[in-house]
């Protein structure tokens, strides 16, 4: 027998909304208890009161929020809303600890279709279903008893709504200190409390868009090449490899016991472990690291509508490519040549929408054949996104197993998640030493250079954390920490009188992604005001400043 044929349940409508909204308060935002708790242990029995106490004013702005709603004929519609976005929401803060903020908001719309794809596991399939679907149908199915008149209809709805509010009233009476202190100290709560957390950081985001349409504005006007660099008949070509989620705590060439850099060991990269991101998602760090402005004052808004590094080397007269495989440029390129190499599809390098990094060199020889000038090329990385990351590697790099072959990367062991990590990292050493012998390759026409950058770190399941994405504030150092490191021609060494063992010795420092614009600048030989000497880190090792 199936639901439509059983008889309908009819509920006055004030019972209804106070049992959906009991529903939504309680069983929705267990996450979030478990948080409070892990915040604040109940170890007196004012702690017990005030933790008791949660569930009760969440019922009751929910109450207020649907009984206003129904006045208005829009209660089930809210509560099929809200009951969808806090199961969602509860499902990958339970599972991820992820933290629903704007920026988390930006993310989820910036992620291409394959890698959303990837975090529909059946866990979560069944978690919806169950905790959200099923509750949204059990709303429109229930109906409700016609009332004999207005006031049956009007009062006991009237009456929820002030005894939602003195309920409120009389907690914050109780216990407003203890919530300020609470909440001060552990800001990130808040977020985790659904729905208000979908709801505030979808309109925070909305806010925050509007103001991104705005007039271009120029930057480095006055750049051009030095003349060094005009002058020699010996163009240069400078390579970006751009990561993603690699962090600087599974890199080899710091002594991490996994040789997951076998073939850079051989490259004398200059490599840099104590780098720090400027966010935690691609989305803030690649236009961050781009715009010139250091993170300490960086305006997402400006960047999205200002120039930046790129713009300021392809005015200078350098040819500019940026070859993407990770779903987008954030801004970064899009005043300059750029290609989406995932969409060529290329047999035995893509799948399901999404490529190996090695489809980023399909057809990048040709092209450099053909550079009449100097050049700058940006290679823009998958790398190590997950949570498949059994997906970012051919099968000859599952070198460490065993390993996590599934996206509900929370059910597998330490080792294996570790394991399938680490061989991304292992295809990224391949690409970048790849990028590298391309350069080696074209060194009879080109003076070159590389830099490796990645995003932002990872947390591989470290205090129960996974991916990345969290607030600045309160992320972790996997997450913050990541891989850059430079790599010379000898001939560029040479020309520019860059003494290796000054670099060397450079990397025992703390550097960020501060330092990619203007030591970018650097590399290239591009004049211009925006070119700060004391962020470029190679400034202390050419011998003109020795």
């Amino acid at each position: 027998m199936s639901l439509m044929q059983l008889k309908r349940v009819s509920l006055s409508r004030h019972l209804f909304l106070i049992l959906f909204s009991a529903y939504i308060a309680l069983f929705l935002n267990l996450a979030f208890y478990h948080q409070v708790l892990a915040a604040m242990p109940l170890t007196t029995l004012r702690c017990t009161l005030v933790f008791l106490s949660m569930p009760l004013v969440a019922f009751s702005v929910i109450n207020i929020v649907l009984t206003l709603a129904s006045f208005l004929w829009l209660d089930r519609l809210l509560i099929a809303l809200f009951i969808l976005v806090s199961a969602a929401a509860q499902y990958f803060i339970w599972n991820y600890n992820i933290v629903l903020d704007r920026s988390m908001i930006v993310n989820m719309l910036d992620t291409t279709a394959s890698e959303s794809f990837a975090l529909m596991t059946p866990q979560f399939v069944i978690s919806l279903l169950l905790s959200g679907v099923l509750a949204v149908v059990l709303a429109f199915w229930i109906r409700f008893k016609t009332p004999s008149g207005l006031l049956s209809s009007v009062v006991p709805r009237a009456i929820s709504l002030a005894a939602s509010a003195m309920l409120i009233l009389l907690i914050a009476l109780l216990f407003y200190k203890d919530y300020a202190s609470l909440f001060r100290n552990h800001k990130e709560l808040v977020k985790s409390l659904s729905p208000s957390n979908s709801i505030a950081a979808t309109l925070s985001w909305y806010k925050h868009n509007q103001l991104t349409h705005l007039p271009l504005v120029r930057l480095g006007e006055d750049a051009h090449q030095s003349p060094q660099m005009l002058n020699s008949t010996k163009k240069s070509l400078t390579i970006i490899v751009l990561g993603e989620t690699s962090r600087a705590a599974d890199f080899s060439l710091s002594g991490y016991p996994h040789q997951t850099n076998p073939l850079l060991a051989k490259d004398n990269v200059i490599y840099f472990p104590q780098t720090i991101s400027c966010g935690t998602s691609t989305a803030v760090s690649v236009p961050c690291m781009f715009s010139g402005m250091p993170r300490a004052h960086y305006d997402d808004v400006l960047a999205s509508h200002r120039e930046g590094l790129l713009d300021i080397v392809q005015r200078a007269g350098l040819s500019v490519l940026w070859n993407e495989n990770d779903g987008g440029c954030k801004g970064a390129c899009d005043r300059v040549p750029h290609q989406d190499m995932t969409r060529l599809d290329l047999p035995g390098e893509c799948i399901d929408g999404e490529c190996y990094d090695d489809v980023l060199f399909h057809g990048l020889d040709d092209y450099i054949n053909q550079l009449k000038g100097n050049g700058i090329i940006v290679l823009h990385t998958i790398g190590s996104h997950g949570p498949t990351y059994y997906h970012r590697y051919p099968a000859q790099f599952r070198r460490f197993v065993p390993t996590c072959d599934t996206n509900q990367i929370q059910d597998c062991s330490r080792e294996q998640l570790v394991n399938t990590y680490d061989n991304t990292l292992l295809y990224v050493d391949y690409i970048v030493d790849k990028a590298i012998n391309v350069l080696k390759s074209h060194q009879d026409r080109f003076t070159t250079s590389l830099v490796y950058l990645s995003d932002h770190g990872e947390s591989l399941g470290e205090n129960g954390v996974y991916l990345h994405g969290m607030p600045y504030a309160i992320a972790p150092e996997e997450q913050k920490y990541v891989p850059m490191l430079i790599w010379l021609s000898p001939d560029y060494q040479q020309r520019h009188a860059v003494a290796m063992d000054c670099m060397n010795k450079l990397t025992k420092n703390t550097w960020s992604q501060d330092n990619l614009f203007s030591t970018v600048l650097g590399l290239t030989g591009t004049v211009t005001r925006e070119y700060v000497p004391g962020d470029d880190i190679l400034t202390a090792c050419r011998s003109t400043n020795r």
